[in-house]
Formats: C-alpha cells, structure tokens, sequence
C-alpha cells in the first residue's frame, strides 16, 4: 500500500488464518474480568431477570449465599468469542455462529473474577465450509471450574 493510502479492508488485527489452518487443542484465551455489582445491574436490566437471587443481599444470605449470584447467561457470556483474539484470527472465514451449550459447576458471585478459555476440539470440513467446535471453559480466582460447555462456528474453507 503506498504511503498515505488507507484502505479499511487493511485495517485488521492481525492475520487470519483459514479453515485448513487451525488446529486442534489451539486456545484462545479471553480476558478476565471481575463481576462487579455493575455488572450485575447491567446484566439484570438487559436481561429482565428480576429473580432476588441477583439482586438482594439479604435474600442470598438467608438462602445460604455469601453474595449476590450471577445469572447463569451472565457467566456463560464471559465466554464470548468476541471478545478475545479469536475473531481476529479467524476473520473473512467466519459465516456464523451455529450453537452454544453450558454446563454451570460453581456459584459466581459478586466480586469474583472470571478466566475463559475457549479451545478447538473439532474442525468438521464440509463441502466449501466446515464447522468448528471450541470447548469453552470458565474458571474463578481460586483455578475453580465453575462453566464448561461448547460452541460451534461455521466457517469457509480455504482463504
């Protein structure tokens, strides 16, 4: 690209790599973060889930809570492909995102922080696609496994 040209479709993250090119047991970490109590809020309002579970202290405490705890969709969206590398190295390829499933093993409260990992499992080429599944785990501050589940993409093959 010659000097003081700009074009948007060089304006990338990085380099993507092909359906051909990804590998199994390849991990895409996302980064952490902590469940504030506005996040919780944010979450409650975009959602409507109004169950005191989430929002009154009091109501957890006499139920056996420590803290307010987290909308099981609120930690599953932690493991957002989005918002890590992942979309980035992936790029063009991307036509869309097929499934997701969760399993929820521990309780996430206010205050805690997250780590999701999401790893290739699967790479199902097809005829001019393939699908591609990723194991997305969460773990919590203590190295706790509190969300696993997957998620399948399908992509174009080639570049």
């Amino acid at each position: 690209m010659p000097e003081g040209t700009f074009s948007p479709e060089h304006h990338n993250a990085g380099v993507s790599l092909s359906f051909d090119e990804l590998k199994i047991g390849q991990e895409f970490y996302i980064p952490s973060r902590t469940m504030t109590d506005a996040l919780f809020s944010a979450f409650q309002l975009a959602s409507g889930d109004n169950h005191p579970i989430h929002y009154d202290i009091e109501y957890c405490r006499r139920h056996g809570h420590p803290n307010m705890l987290a909308h099981g969709f609120q930690v599953a969206i932690q493991s957002a492909a989005g918002a890590g590398l992942f979309p980035h190295v992936i790029g063009d390829s991307l036509i869309g995102f097929l499934e997701q499933s969760s399993r929820f093993l521990k309780p996430v409260y206010v205050g805690d922080t997250l780590y999701p990992l999401l790893t290739i499992t699967e790479l199902t080429p097809q005829r001019t696609t393939g699908v591609l599944t990723v194991k997305s785990t969460i773990h919590n501050q203590n190295s706790e496994l509190v969300m696993d589940g997957t998620q399948k993409y399908l992509l174009r093959l080639g570049k």
